[in-house]
């Protein structure tokens, strides 16, 4: 019984309605993830082909894969305990190790990138199946689901590893199909079947709060490589507009994540009664895009800080696009989860940017730059000023 209640310690409290803030130590373990976005966005601009762009997609899916279950884990088990800590410590390594591989991931590196990443799903996940009392038999059996998920897709990641060329990209396509198909399969399992709803209940206020730490490491990652880039040029009028257009960009970003719907997002699913089920969809899957958008923008922001005059070629028109593109789909996506309806502000910039697809070859890449950040800015201003008026309608409403 001793054993249990140590054990068990290691779980979160969770209070209903109360905020459990994101600890110091996942804030350390998040650094390892800003290093890895960075080698995700270089990576792409190194190799933006057709097969290229397949390679590095699949390489970022890994990387939120991973990031993204062990905010689920810690979630559940309390980062503030000495084991907890070691086991983010050790994560750490391990993302050290896949963050450096990305590069090569493809060539020599592929079977460090394999190991790193398997070691840290499946050693993660035993260690929470190890924590959880023996009496805890709701959250045994969803450790062990998840453990059998992630160890058959071990294999696969492990055999592409060992093979080389398209042969490992197919068999790592099969380890991430594995993965991300289970939880929307609630990870059934022959004699434990799917797991219920309920056991998947979260501090929904931390789950989003984590999510949105992510979001602010890849518009960091943004601002530091621009920073870092504009700072070796020489400081011409078309690079000083290509660097403001670039930050401005990542400013009307955050205006569009944070301003009203990380706030949203948090406080609906801090009430959900299906705080789990709002989690998976909100947080697991449709902060992808979101993610990708901003990573995408950053390549396209580089591009034109080195290049911002003559025509666009198409790397600078998909990443230019691409980028606000996947953004804005993420977030209204995002944003329906959470408020029951689709963002008018949003449906508009989308369209605008594929209307701007049409020509944006005639552009040069500063005013590709220009034109997306102004769709953006007005997508975010748009949203600012039609939830300011619902507001004001809504207060005047309750003092009457």
């Amino acid at each position: 019984m001793a054993a249990d209640n140590r054990h068990g310690a290691m779980f979160r409290v969770v209070v209903p309605h109360q905020h459990s803030r994101v600890t110091y130590a996942e804030l350390f373990y998040d650094l390892v993830f800003v290093f890895a976005v960075t080698q995700i966005s270089h990576a792409l601009l190194h190799h933006f082909t057709p097969v290229g762009a397949v390679e590095v997609t699949l390489l970022f899916l890994a990387v939120w894969w991973v990031w993204v279950f062990t905010a689920w884990v810690t979630n559940w088990l309390n980062p503030e305990l000495t084991p907890v800590r070691i086991l983010l410590f050790l994560m750490m390594l391990g993302g050290l190790v896949l963050s450096t591989s990305i590069p090569k991931a493809f060539e020599d590196r592929g079977l460090w990138f394999a190991i790193a990443y398997a070691v840290m799903q499946v050693g993660r996940t035993a260690f929470w199946l190890v924590s959880t009392p023996h009496h805890w038999t709701a959250v045994r059996h969803n450790a062990i689901r998840i453990l059998a998920w992630l160890s058959t897709s071990a294999v696969f990641w492990i055999l592409g590893g060992l093979a080389e060329g398209e042969t490992r990209l197919w068999l790592w396509i099969i380890a991430l199909v594995i993965e991300y198909v289970s939880p929307a399969a609630r990870f059934w399992v022959p004699g434990l079947g799917p797991s219920s709803l309920e056991a998947w209940a979260v501090e929904g206020g931390h789950m989003a709060e984590r999510c949105a730490l992510f979001i602010i490491i890849a518009l960091g990652e943004a601002i530091v490589v621009n920073g870092a880039t504009f700072a070796e040029l020489s400081w011409t009028t078309e690079n000083i507009l290509a660097f403001v257009s670039a930050l401005v960009g990542s400013i009307a970003m955050w205006w569009i994540y944070f301003h009203k719907g990380a706030e949203a997002g948090s406080e609906v699913i801090s009430k959900s009664v299906e705080s789990g089920k709002l989690a998976r969809l909100a947080y697991t899957y449709l902060h992808m895009p979101i993610v990708a958008g901003v990573i995408l923008t950053a390549v396209s922001d580089e591009l034109v800080l080195k290049h911002p005059g003559g025509h666009s070629d198409p790397k600078t028109i998909v990443s230019a696009i691409g980028g606000p593109l996947l953004f804005l789909v993420g977030t209204i996506l995002f944003k329906l989860s959470i408020r029951g309806f689709l963002q008018l502000s949003h449906i508009a910039g989308i369209v605008a940017l594929l209307v701007l697809s049409w020509f944006a070859s005639e552009l040069s890449p500063l005013w590709l730059s220009i034109v997306t950040t102004a769709i953006l800015i007005v997508v975010a201003a748009w949203e600012s000023v039609s939830f300011g008026s619902a507001s004001e309608s809504h207060s005047e409403a309750t003092s009457a």
